[in-house]
């Protein structure tokens, strides 16, 4: 089986990661691991560089699990992106996200990535806090 893990150079992206990793070791599954924005502008909030993503490939690397790492940047929303890999791939077992807290009018104004992956999911969906630096 698959876990699907959406993923941002952030702490929150990062504790994502790394719950994946334990999950796919723990079922010996295979990790694919998503990074995707509109791709507009080089430093899009979101969007993994090149430094992040040879960090995260080092780090799938010497985690010793099945994994692969995919990059779209091209102009659709990272939550369709990530919902469309998660229906695409028959044998997704979840999708882990990380998550960031907010206060009720920042997700008013700004909306939540997170509660629409949950909502439209047709997988369970685990949500990931960073740990407390």
């Amino acid at each position: 089986m698959t876990i699907l893990v959406g993923y941002s150079p952030s702490p929150e992206g990062r504790a994502a990661v790394d719950f994946g990793i334990e999950q796919a070791r723990a079922f010996d599954d295979t990790l694919i691991v998503l990074n995707a924005g509109i791709g507009e502008t080089p430093d899009e909030r979101g969007v993994a560089t090149n430094s992040d993503m040879e960090e995260l490939t080092q780090t799938l690397k010497s985690s010793g699990i099945s994994h692969e790492i995919l990059q779209f940047l091209r102009g659709n929303d990272p939550v369709e992106e990530l919902l469309a890999l998660a229906e695409a791939t028959a044998d997704t077992r979840m999708i882990v996200i990380g998550s960031r807290r907010r206060s009720p009018v920042g997700k008013l104004i700004m909306g939540s990535t997170a509660q629409r992956i949950i909502l439209e999911a047709e997988v369970p969906v685990v949500s990931v806090k960073a740990t407390k630096q």
